[in-house]
C-alpha cells in the first residue's frame, strides 16, 4: 500500500476575507484560476489539518483553485457557535472571492463542513447568500448516530439532560460541566445549545441533516430545498469508521438524491455514492483511494464549468 502524504509546508496566499477571518488559497502553477473550490473543514478542524485538499488542489483543472476557509467554528471554536454563523461568515468567503477574480464559486464541506454547506444552500436565510455554482458533500455523517453507537447511553442522556435544562433557563450559550461530554469531544468547552445541536435525541437538532432515522418529510425540507443553479456531490467515505454499521450508506444517499430531484434540484448521480476504501478524512489512506476521490471531485467541477448540469436540467 501506497500511503497519499501531503508536503509538511504549503505553497499559497492568505486572503483576509474579512476583518477577522482568513483564508489559505493553495498555489497553482500555470495559467490563473477563474473559478474557486472552497474547502471546509468539520469539528476541529483548521487550515492544513486534514492532508487531502493539498492532494486535491494539485489535481484541479487549472481553471480552479482550492481555498481552504477558516470560519470561527474552526479549531475549538465549534463548540460555541451556530451553523448559522458559519453559514454567514463563509458566504462573506463566496463574495469575497467572486469579487477577486468572478467565475464560478463551488462550496466542497468535510464532515461538519457538510452541514455547513447544507446550511448555506438550504437554511433559513440561504435565499440572502450568495448562490453557489455546486456544492460537495465529503463524509456527511451524523454525529447523533455516531455517538449513539461508541458511548454509553447514560452518558449520552446525562448531557441532553443537562443541556435541556441550561437552554430551559436561558443558558443555552453557557458551556455544560466538561466532566459530561468530554468523553465525547474532548476538552473542547461546548454549550447546551450545540449540544443539543449535535445529539438531540428528538431528531430536530440544527446539525441533523444525515442521520439515518429522519423522516422523508424532514429530508425534503433539506435535501428537497437545493435549487436547480446548484448541482450537488455526495461522497461518503467508503471505510469511514464514524458510520455506525447499522447504516445502510447507499440507501441513504439514495434517499437523498430522490429528495433533491423531488424539488427541482441536481445531482451528480454519476460520481455521487461510496468513495471505496476512504476512512472519514483520507489520512493515511492509500494513494489510489486519495486519486479516486479526486477524480470524482474534478469530473464534478468539469461539469460545472461547462455548464452541463444546467443543460441537462434544461432537458426535463
Amino acid at each position: 500500500m501506497t500511503i497519499q502524504k501531503a508536503p509538511a509546508s504549503f505553497a499559497g496566499s492568505l486572503h483576509r476575507y474579512n476583518n477577522r477571518l482568513v483564508a489559505f488559497e493553495h498555489t497553482r502553477t500555470g495559467t490563473a484560476p477563474t473559478n474557486t473550490l472552497l474547502w471546509v473543514g468539520g469539528l476541529g478542524d483548521g487550515l492544513l489539518t486534514v492532508n487531502y485538499p493539498a492532494v486535491l488542489a494539485s489535481a484541479l483543472p487549472p481553471t480552479w483553485s482550492l481555498v481552504e476557509v477558516s470560519t470561527s467554528a474552526s479549531l475549538s471554536g465549534w463548540g460555541s457557535t451556530t451553523l448559522a454563523r458559519d453559514a454567514h461568515e463563509i458566504a462573506a468567503c463566496v463574495a469575497y472571492f467572486q469579487k477577486l477574480r468572478g467565475g464560478k464559486v463551488v462550496l466542497m464541506g468535510h464532515s461538519t463542513g457538510c452541514q455547513d454547506t447544507m446550511e448555506y444552500v438550504t437554511g433559513a436565510d440561504s435565499a440572502q447568500r450568495t448562490p453557489l455554482n455546486g456544492a460537495i458533500l465529503q463524509a456527511p455523517v451524523s454525529d447523533r448516530e455516531a455517538c449513539e453507537a461508541g458511548k454509553t447511553r447514560t452518558d449520552f442522556s446525562s448531557i441532553i439532560e443537562t443541556s435541556r435544562q441550561y437552554v430551559k433557563e436561558g443558558r443555552g450559550d453557557d458551556v455544560i460541566p466538561m466532566a459530561l461530554g468530554s468523553s465525547i469531544f474532548g476538552r473542547t468547552p461546548v454549550s447546551a445549545y450545540r449540544w443539543l445541536s449535535l445529539l438531540s435525541p428528538d431528531h430536530d437538532g440544527d446539525d441533523d441533516f444525515f442521520s439515518s432515522d429522519l423522516s422523508d418529510e424532514q429530508l425534503r425540507a433539506t435535501f428537497g430545498r437545493f435549487p436547480r443553479r446548484t448541482p450537488l456531490l455526495v461522497l461518503c467515505s467508503g471505510s469511514d469508521q464514524h458510520v455506525p454499521k447499522f447504516v445502510d450508506v447507499p440507501k441513504l444517499v439514495g434517499r437523498w438524491t430522490a429528495c433533491v430531484k423531488s424539488g427541482g434540484g441536481v445531482v451528480d448521480e454519476e460520481n455521487s455514492g461510496l468513495v471505496e476504501g476512504a476512512t472519514h478524512n483520507l489520512d493515511g489512506d492509500d494513494k489510489v483511494v486519495v486519486e479516486r476521490l479526486c477524480r470524482k471531485v474534478v469530473s464534478f467541477l468539469t461539469k460545472v464549468e461547462s455548464d452541463e448540469f444546467s443543460a441537462s436540467a434544461s432537458q426535463l
